[in-house]
């Protein structure tokens, strides 16, 4: 009875150990990990409602609906500790967006989506090319809601004078090969209060 008590045993220990797909170079990613890859719209593509600006059909400071699709790219950063205390991991990522009606691109984003584990804390913290940068926080999981943290937007002096960014929210759901976003970036532009938003659905096509 011991000596097969101990075989089965040695066989326990032989057998290889199921892999955890969170880990990526030795790092805990969470529920970032399957981000890693790359990313395109779904046939249908993606819609964007902005502000128009001065001298198009729809008026200044009328919503202008544009059609969209993008690109999306994840790709493993580095590690970091704030204040010996937080133990993060961080994706980076570069999104791309062309109109659907011209193939032109009208918005270019970088960034990184950054995991806390011991405080189940993801982060969404990303600059555009129109001196604006936002963090975004929310509680970590396969759906999140990444809100602007309480100093999360920065933006040149013009941008606070003229289109200043007041909040951002998104919502997020990632599924092994599957990605949807909804967010809301609200404005003030023009004199007036405006609901800036984006959605989209995304399918990994390259690891």
């Amino acid at each position: 009875m011991k000596k097969l008590s101990t075989l089965i045993l040695a066989s326990a220990v032989a057998m290889p150990a199921f892999a955890d797909h969170n880990v990526i170079d030795g790092m805990d990613f969470g529920p970032l990990a399957s981000l890693v890859g790359t990313w395109k719209s779904v046939e249908t593509g993606g819609v964007d409602v902005a502000p128009a600006q001065e001298g198009t059909e729809q008026g200044k400071g009328a919503p202008a609906v544009t059609p969209f699709y993008e690109t999306i790219t994840f790709e493993v950063a580095a590690d970091a500790v704030n204040a010996s205390d937080q133990s993060l991991v961080a994706l980076y990522y570069k999104q791309e967006v062309f109109r659907k009606s011209d193939d032109s691109k009208f918005h270019d984003q970088r960034g990184y989506f950054i995991y806390d584990q011991e405080n189940q804390i993801v982060y969404n913290s990303f600059c555009v090319p129109r001196t604006t940068c936002v963090t975004a926080e929310g509680v970590a999981g396969k759906t999140m809601t990444l809100k602007a943290s309480n100093r999360g937007i920065a933006e040149s002096n013009y941008m606070t004078q003229n289109a200043t960014t007041t909040d951002f929210t998104m919502t997020i759901n990632i599924e092994d090969d599957k990605l949807t976003y909804s967010q809301n970036t609200a404005l003030n532009i023009y004199g007036s209060d405006f609901s800036h938003t984006d959605s989209s659905t995304l399918y990994k096509v390259a690891e």
